[in-house]
């Protein structure tokens, strides 16, 4: 693996680009700063080394150009505080200003360019734009593993032009070796815990995982189209009608295997979707007409938790519930804090990215468990197999 520790960066200019793409609420503060502190070794080697960082990034999803929302000069405070020091910002990232201060930038110094995004020519992957960018640095830096999924301009096209100068930062040497260790080094049982709405989103990592897992729990909502496809009444709860079969043939496929799949017995439902609207418990075979499966039920709460607490290596993607609710956050949260508990014993947790990212650092758990991914796309296609632009660039 070509990673920064190949390299001196005295007197170079690194062009880094990371993945700053941070959740900020309506004042634009930062509410979650991990994919900033994931960053930091990769950027704090150059500069000690005497090396000069310019990072690039992109920021939520501007669809017609600069945008003050979406614009990176918002996290300019923060990642100072971060680093200790003074952030030089460029409100373009390929103009007159952003050329300028990259050409003056000194050793040990730090450069942000302005969201990548404002150009469409980043996620068309285009290569007039990549070469533009390209011309600020001496060397590539990808330490963005959130966007190694995707071909484009800053991610996967820039890196043609530096043949010999292209490198991983930590940060994605760190995300492809604790991917490859669930993939490849697993030590038994292995559980892999799967979450959120749909089966759909999912099927492709399933179907891998049935190759390699022990035990598959699966909650979240896409568990009712489980329920329902083996004659459960599930009320209003998530359903995608047309995966019953499909999810009947994966439970078929892992019998076959001799994987043991645990699905929810009962569920905490609700006559709305809010958090204040009347709950009960219920089993997932017999919800009423009215009502609506939001997270798992106690007697699930158990069975996965004995389950995951018997594992020695543990993949969790996606939430057992609608967690931002507080009244239904109980369920994600049992099955974190016994991911946390068979960390203690010597078990290996690889938390994927996205929502159960979210729900880690919701409960204060980030530090409790062995790796945060912090790519939730990218993270899930590595783990299906396919080769992510971002990296095969670099390797190439």
């Amino acid at each position: 693996m070509k990673t920064i520790d190949q390299v001196n960066f005295a007197g170079k200019k690194a062009l880094i680009r990371v993945d700053f793409n941070v959740p900020l609420d309506g004042d634009y503060n930062i509410t979650d700063d991990n994919r900033m502190t994931a960053a930091l070794p990769t950027i704090q080697k150059i500069l000690k080394e005497g090396g000069a960082v310019i990072l690039m990034s992109h920021l939520g999803r501007p669809k017609d150009g600069p945008t003050e929302k979406y614009s990176l000069k918002h996290v300019v405070k923060h990642l100072s505080d971060l680093l200790g020091q003074q952030v030089e910002f460029a409100d373009d990232c390929i103009g007159e200003q952003a050329v300028e201060k990259a050409k003056d930038l000194k050793a040990g110094e730090v450069l942000l360019l302005e969201n990548l995004r404002f150009y469409k020519e980043e996620e068309k992957g285009d290569k007039d734009f990549a070469e533009k960018l390209s011309k600020l640095g001496d060397v590539y830096v990808n330490d963005a593993f959130g966007t190694a999924h995707r071909a484009h301009a800053s991610t996967a096209v820039i890196a043609q032009f530096f043949p010999n100068a292209k490198y991983f930062g930590y940060l994605m040497g760190a995300e492809l070796a604790n991917a490859e260790k669930i993939l490849n080094g697993a030590e038994k049982p292995f559980t892999a815990i799967m979450g959120g709405a749909k089966v759909s989103d999912k099927i492709l990592l399933i179907e891998k995982l049935l190759e390699k897992v022990d035990n598959l729990i699966i909650g979240g909502g896409m568990a009712y189209t489980f329920a329902k496809a083996q004659g459960g009444k599930i009320g209003k709860s998530l359903l995608e009608a047309d995966k019953q079969e499909l999810a009947l043939s994966l439970l078929e496929k892992a019998k076959a295997k001799g994987v043991n799949i645990i699905l929810p017995t009962d569920s905490i439902i609700a006559d709305d979707f809010s958090n204040d609207a009347n709950k009960s418990v219920s089993s997932n075979k017999d919800i009423p007409d009215d009502w609506e499966g939001l997270d798992i039920g106690p007697e699930t709460v158990k069975a996965f938790s004995k389950v995951i607490e018997e594992s020695k290596t543990l993949l969790w993607n996606g939430p057992m519930g609608v967690f931002e609710m507080e009244s239904f956050d109980k369920g994600t949260k049992a099955v974190a804090e016994a991911v946390v508990r068979a960390t203690q014993n010597g078990a290996f947790s690889l938390i994927g990215g996205g929502d159960s990212a979210a729900a880690v650092a919701k409960f204060g758990l980030t530090n409790d468990v062995s790796y945060v991914s912090t790519g939730g796309g990218a993270l899930l296609e590595y783990m299906e197999g396919k080769e992510l632009p971002g990296v095969k660039a670099i390797n190439e």
